[in-house]
């Protein structure tokens, strides 16, 4: 199972999300016999890649905030 695929997070993954929507419509039968998992398997692999970009985002976010929050503390602490 994967996320939503088309939210704003993952748009770099636009073309291989349609190729795997058109896999899909192409019926059934295509979708069970393992025709479309090289679509799926790319899919896969470009939102793991957007995850990582993101995760590598929200920790230097947080990296730097962690660094405001200890000056501020400093400072507080130098004022006692």
């Amino acid at each position: 199972m994967h996320p939503h695929l088309h939210t704003k997070d993952n748009k770099g993954c636009d073309e291989v999300m349609t190729a795997l929507e058109e896999c899909h419509a192409q019926g059934f039968l295509v979708k069970i016999s393992g025709t479309c998992n090289d679509a799926k398997t790319a899919v896969n692999k470009c939102l793991r890649a957007e995850r990582l970009k993101r995760q590598r985002k929200n920790l230097e976010e947080a990296m730097l905030r962690r660094a405001q929050t200890e000056a501020i503390w400093k400072e507080l602490d130098e004022e006692i």
